[in-house]
């Protein structure tokens, strides 16, 4: 683990490409799975919520932290909701300094 870490020091910092998706088409009363998948960062210290309407969905999945050729990283969470009209739902990402929020549209 040691090697892994210190061979990636040499890697150039990379903000993350996110996708927020979820795995059936968006359905109102319709049990669901929200899904953001993260990829291409650099370094891996990075912090992912899932959220409805601004607060942090509990009981969210995440995935071992993964990499690619050239010291890229990835993960991926994931959570069960149903959504209803008028709720909101987005996924908070935040990466060394920064942080942005991506929002779940629905196929409706």
């Amino acid at each position: 683990v040691l090697a892994v870490f210190s061979a990636s020091a040499f890697a150039k910092e990379s903000p993350p490409k996110t996708q927020v998706y979820s795995r059936n088409p968006g359905e109102f009363g319709k049990e669901n799975t929200l899904i953001c998948h993260v990829s291409d960062f650099h370094p891996p210290d990075i912090e992912i919520d899932l959220l409805k309407n601004g607060a942090v969905i509990p009981g969210a999945k995440q995935t071992d932290l993964a990499f690619e050729k050239g010291w890229k990283f990835h993960l991926t969470k994931s959570v069960e909701f149903t959504p209803t009209s008028g709720d909101s739902f987005a996924c908070r990402v935040r990466h060394l300094k920064n942080e942005k929020t991506y929002t779940w549209e629905p196929d409706m």
